[in-house]
């Protein structure tokens, strides 16, 4: 009753403010992930309620500190005047919580993993109550023995990081966070663990590890190790002892062409960051929240917060922009004081996390729009001119922020481990030990119809997937504007940009002025992107979200350039993105992915070619079929080669044109195109092998989890059949790793689902799906009730 009565007392104060402008987008993605709903699912909240609510809330903190309701109440106008102008948006979780029961408001945590079974699972319990509240979380597992160390309360051995982040991973897949958007995770392992190379693939399939992103801590003496070619030691956790050496390049390398490969794993400069962080006095960071962007101590979390550049620039008499400088200070001192604000009123999910959070009361005030700010002020973004932008910005937002900090600190205190931190040291009373945070700004930026924190835009038009799969369209309207103004606008100039890959270099209809003001993120070389990302760390607590983005024709020794550059410049983390390196990127130049075909893309060493075509049939070739029983029936899987090794796969089940028919046989014909085009054979089996479905069979002692599955296990009784010269049969089965024992249960089920298939009937339920049974001259299942009669 008392939380009603505050709500509408809300509601009565911020009533007559004026709506929000959105655009047709923002409302979208707005209804989609933010607006309050009721138990049916149905929106009961529109924007401008929404941002009252949240305004609302977070001007209660005040009266902590003894303010009166007309102060409340002054304090709720102006953070609302902020978010509903578009000035300045909190973090996601900030905007869907607070006011609500859940009141979760923080985006970005820690946690520690102990080096014992309790620890973990302490951890995975604490994980999965921040997930379902809407927040992030980042893990370093560097405390972990490595895999086959010594355990002896079990006198047994230990599975080794990667093992448990599978673990972590899994747990993160089933809970929704907040009921709106699933976790993530960050895992990191330091460059000297000595289960480092295993962690580096770990995520070389992007089917695996899906809820994680991955960074090597990469220590000082390790990069000074691969500038000058020499070895360096892997450590054992638990003891402390060097176990081994490795060279520290090839290890860089790996790291490197697997960054090429899929974008991951990135940098975490462990040291850099230790050495600037301001409280060393409480403990040392090992992690990151899941972008990288937030270097935190175990236990802590830290709400985040961007002002909107492009909402403070103004015209000057000559009509060219300018900064708003004096505007832009009034919204820093208010954010700060709003960040702050969201500390007091947070619900925290672990008691810990509440008690670390305020100890050390960590805000992260950042930036989205410095792209389209850089555009109104007519400087290209890859340039010295650009970089110099960067650096003054943030620099300003930096001084400003500790101004109006240091102002709460007289007014409410410093933070409780201030005495013996850095601030300390110099003599600044401090409210925040972090100010700082220039953070990814994804939907936040979408809302805002901006560009996303300090990068460049992504194109001038473009489609952005969001939620469920759904694509919007995106064109940059202000370049229409200058087009126009300018005296080079053509009817067609848009179809030239989308053929220009949303660019306007190269085009002649375009200024060379324009084309370099208008830059967008593919315009602009590696050096670039990494020398702006280190002006805006030059004044910034924590770190700094932004992607390298590389071209599809970067080498792999492009990303080592790019990380050693970083290094050079004292950046805390690095992260880069060759295009197409991944099968499914958030944005995309021009018309929806969904219209388009898709291409395949192979990662395979840079320096290696890649096949074009699949080779041709010859008229003659040769091979062997094989008859292995599956939970579908008998499968006849025949096996040819040519004079370069495996040519092609044919596979046969059932009745054709039957459901199962015609999936094992599309199966067959795209296990043959990879053959031919040249893809090695055990990565093809990896991709298959284990695959399960509802129905099991045994064959020849071995469990067939599904037709895919026996296809792989086909595929490898063939190479073994070529390395010993012998058929595999019951007999001989063991000789080549098998045992010969067989399910005659299982068999016989599986003869009933063959007589299914005969009929060309699918014999799993479309409902829900169970095994299907054929009785009484109906098919049906005894799960759900389903009839085909």
């Amino acid at each position: 009753m008392e939380q009603m009565k505050v709500e509408s007392k809300g509601v009565d104060v911020l009533a007559r403010e004026p709506d929000p402008k959105l655009s047709e987008n923002a409302l979208r993605v707005l209804e989609k992930r933010y607006l309050k709903r009721d138990d049916k699912n149905r929106v009961i909240e529109t924007p401008k309620e929404l941002f009252m609510r949240v305004a609302w809330n977070l001007a209660q903190a005040e009266r902590y500190y003894g303010a009166d309701e007309k102060r409340v109440e002054e304090t709720a106008k102006r953070f609302y005047r902020l978010m509903s102008d578009l000035e300045f948006l909190p973090n996601s979780p900030t905007l869907m919580n607070a006011g609500l029961e859940l009141q979760q408001l923080s985006a970005c945590f820690v946690l520690p993993v102990d080096d014992s079974l309790a620890g973990i699972f302490e951890s995975l319990k604490q994980q999965a109550l921040i997930h379902q509240s809407g927040g992030g979380t980042g893990f370093s597992f560097s405390r972990l023995r490595p895999k086959g160390d010594f355990v002896k309360s079990t006198m047994g051995v230990a599975s080794g990081p990667v093992s448990f982040m599978k673990i972590f991973d899994e747990a993160t897949q089933q809970v929704k966070q907040g009921g709106k958007r699933r976790g993530a995770n960050m895992g990191i392992l330091r460059v000297d663990h000595p289960d480092i190379l295993e962690f580096i693939t770990c995520k070389d399939r992007t089917s695996e590890i899906t809820n994680f992103n991955i960074s090597v801590a990469v220590t000082d003496e390790f990069m000074e190790a691969v500038k000058s070619g020499t070895p360096y030691d892997l450590v054992n956790p638990r003891n402390k002892q060097v176990v081994k050496k490795l060279d520290a390049r090839e290890v860089f390398d790996k790291i490197a062409f697997q960054a090429w490969k899929n974008g991951e794993p990135g940098l975490f400069l462990i040291d850099e960051t230790n050495r600037r962080q301001p409280t060393p006095n409480v403990g040392l960071m090992e992690a990151t929240n899941p972008c990288g962007e937030q270097p935190l101590l175990p236990f802590e979390s830290c709400n985040l917060g961007s002002i909107n550049l492009e909402k403070h620039m103004v015209r000057r008499k000559d009509g060219r922009w300018d900064v708003d400088w004096k505007k832009l200070e009034a919204s820093i001192r208010a954010t700060v004081h709003m960040l702050d604000n969201v500390i007091d009123m947070n619900a925290y999910p672990v008691k810990e996390i509440e008690e670390m959070t305020k100890a050390t009361r960590k805000v992260g005030l950042g930036v989205m729009g410095f792209a389209r700010m850089l555009f109104m002020l007519e400087v290209p973004y890859d340039g010295p001119e650009g970089v110099e932008w960067g650096r003054k910005i943030m620099k300003f937002i930096h001084e400003t922020g500790y101004a109006e900090s240091q102002r709460l600190a007289a007014e409410r205190g410093t933070y409780p481990a201030w005495e013996g931190s850095r601030h300390w040291e110099k003599g600044l009373k401090m409210r925040n030990s972090y100010v700082t945070t220039v953070a990814p700004t994804g939907t936040l930026s979408m809302i805002a119809d901006t560009s996303g924190g300090c990068e460049p835009e992504f194109s001038l038009l473009w489609f952005k997937r969001v939620m469920e799969g759904e694509e919007l369209p995106y064109f940059l309207e202000y370049f229409e504007e200058v087009a126009r103004r300018e005296g080079f606008w053509r009817e067609d100039l848009v179809q030239k940009i989308l053929e220009n890959h949303g660019s306007t270099r190269g085009l002649a209809d375009v200024p060379e002025k324009w084309q370099r003001v208008f830059a967008v993120a593919h315009d602009v070389a590696p050096e670039w992107h990494v020398r702006m990302q280190a002006a805006f760390q030059d004044h910034c607590d924590a770190a700094v979200s932004k992607t390298i983005n590389l071209p599809r024709e970067a080498t792999a020794e492009d990303v080592k350039k790019a990380y050693l550059l970083a290094y050079e410049l004292h950046c805390k983390g690095i992260t880069v993105y060759r295009d197409g390196s991944r099968e499914d990127q958030v944005m995309n130049v021009g018309m929806a992915e969904t219209e388009k075909a898709k291409e395949v893309h192979v990662a395979v060493p840079p320096e290696a070619a890649v096949p074009v075509r699949p080779r041709a049939r010859p008229d003659v070739i040769t091979g062997r079929t094989q008859k292995i029983l599956t939970g579908y029936g008998a499968l006849y899987v025949t096996v040819n080669e040519d004079d370069k090794g495996l040519f092609e796969v044919f596979a046969q089940i059932g009745r054709g044109g039957g459901y199962t028919a015609s999936f094992t046989e599309g199966l067959a014909r795209l296990v043959s195109l990879c053959l031919r085009s040249g893809l090695p054979v055990d990565e093809i089996i990896d991709q298959l092998e284990g695959i399960r479905s509802p129905r099991i069979a045994v064959d020849h002692g071995e469990r067939i989890y599904s037709i895919p599955d026996a296809i792989a296990k086909a595929m490898k009784r063939h190479i073994g059949m070529q390395k010993t010269g012998v058929v595999p049969t019951v007999e001989t089965f063991d000789e080549l790793g098998g045992a010969v024992e067989t399910d005659v249960e299982l068999e016989k089920e599986s003869r009933d689902v063959e007589e299914m298939l005969k009929k060309g009937l699918n014999p799993e339920c479309p409902e829900c799906g169970k095994q299907l049974v054929y009785e009484e001259g109906c098919v049906k299942c005894h799960s759900c009730g389903y009839s085909e009669c």
